[in-house]
């Protein structure tokens, strides 16, 4: 039997990671957003304290760029100089954004931080608070950004330790969403004899293989739209029979959401206004108190297809919502930074296709056009002969024209309809 222990897995820190695009939003907004990753380390300490953690793993990108500021260093020295005066030792590794071919500063560590070389995988012995050997904790850095190598297969578990922990900052199963770095596979890492990969880099929180453990926490913050949802950390607790339990705990201080809102039934824009305003509260009441970067999106069939494609419609509304609630330093705030809308016409395609009228011969040529792609393609570069001979038009459109994808006349079909359906009944037609 081995002593029991706890440990915090967290990875891409992402210290001092910048925000754009968001020149626009209010002061408060820019600023909390600034801070943000600051506050979700800080939360990290402060979890690991109360939550008497025996150590942490940090699987990569502690910092965002290379040439990490001075002010992402000691704000992290001093994180680490806190876990120190808790007992709380640190276990990290860099990744492809903090790697160590970077500018850094020559500050000291607290003597409860270990930081692996890029030379080659190494280990080191993690204590229990009262002084038990806990596990063996294996990383390896990344010199440089591309680190293509698979890392993985240069881990070997050393004997003398009850349990083994490898960090690695790299794409496990071949994501397509992140740069293929470190690649290896699931199965790879679950034959090699750790009992908990302790993984970086990919920044969706997913628990890829139990017993052995191989996971990703994600990163500690959103920083964009595509990071929506609670991020933070594993709190893993071992028994003394190397029983493993994970417990999520969230960590962010700024929280990125999106919510759709159907326009079906909606007889006006007061109505479409109330929908939205609704969905905002409920998605403030669902974060815990925490400041919200949220995108509404207008969706489904209706009569107000129409005004709901318009800018001039979305921009009003937007400007409504953003006035019910301008954000204050210091309070948790809602900003609805986008309002976008994917909408159609409420159709009756079936009547419709039996009608003697232009929109049912349009729909019923549609119909078949769809069923034949040489015609489709016939069609369609006909109607696009104009463009296609221009000079600098035909230069910048001839990869798609010469690919003509079916989506275009799905689109086409589902826009020229709404607009003659939606129109005929804005003149009264039944």
């Amino acid at each position: 039997m081995s002593a029991s222990f706890r440990f915090i897995h967290a990875a891409d820190l992402h210290l001092d990671s910048p925000f754009r695009g968001l020149a626009k939003a209010p002061e408060a907004v820019r600023e909390e957003l600034a801070e943000s990753t600051f506050a979700a380390v800080r939360k990290l300490t402060e979890t690991a304290i109360e939550q008497k953690a025996d150590f942490i793993v940090i699987a990569g990108d502690l910092f965002d760029s290379a040439d990490r500021s001075l002010r992402a260093q000691l704000a992290l020295v001093k994180e680490w100089e806190r876990l120190c005066e808790a007992g709380v030792a640190v276990y990290a590794i860099h990744g492809n954004h903090d790697h160590l071919g970077g500018e850094r500063a020559r500050l000291e560590l607290p003597p409860n931080v270990h930081i692996f070389g890029s030379d080659q995988m190494t280990y080191q012995p993690a204590y229990t608070r009262t002084g038990e050997l806990a596990a063996h904790v294996y990383g390896m850095s990344y010199g440089e950004r591309a680190e293509t190598r698979n890392l993985a297969a240069t881990y070997h578990p050393a004997a003398g330790a009850p349990y083994h922990i490898a960090l690695l900052h790299g794409n496990a199963g071949g994501n397509q969403t992140h740069d293929p770095y470190a690649p290896c596979t699931v199965q790879e890492l679950a034959g090699s004899g750790f009992q908990y990969w302790a993984l970086g880099h990919i920044h969706k929180r997913e628990v890829l293989h139990e017993y052995p453990h191989v996971v990703y926490p994600g990163n500690i913050q959103g920083r964009n739209p595509k990071e929506s949802g609670p991020k933070g950390c594993y709190i893993v607790d071992v028994s003394d029979a190397s029983r493993t339990e994970l417990r999520f705990v969230p960590l962010d201080n700024v929280r990125w959401a999106a919510e759709d809102v159907s326009i079906e039934g909606a007889s006006s824009e007061q109505d479409l206004l109330r929908r939205l305003r609704q969905a905002a509260a409920a998605v403030r009441d669902g974060q815990d108190g925490r400041a919200v970067m949220l995108r509404l999106r207008l969706v489904g069939c209706g009569e107000l297809h129409l005004k709901a494609s318009q800018q001039a419609t979305l921009a009003a509304l937007l400007e409504e919502l953003q006035a019910d609630d301008e954000p204050v330093a210091g309070a948790p705030w809602l900003y609805i930074y986008e309002l976008s809308a994917e909408t159609g016409a409420a159709i009756d395609w079936d009547t419709l296709a039996g009608e003697d009228s232009f929109a049912g011969e349009l729909l019923r040529l549609s119909d078949r056009l769809r069923s034949n792609e040489d015609e489709w393609r016939a069609f369609a570069l006909s109607a696009l002969e104009d463009a296609r001979m221009h000079a600098k038009l035909g230069r910048i459109g001839r990869d798609k024209w010469d690919k003509l994808p079916a989506e275009w006349l799905n689109d086409a079909r589902e826009l020229a309809l709404g607009w003659i359906v939606s129109g005929d009944r804005g003149r009264g037609r039944s």
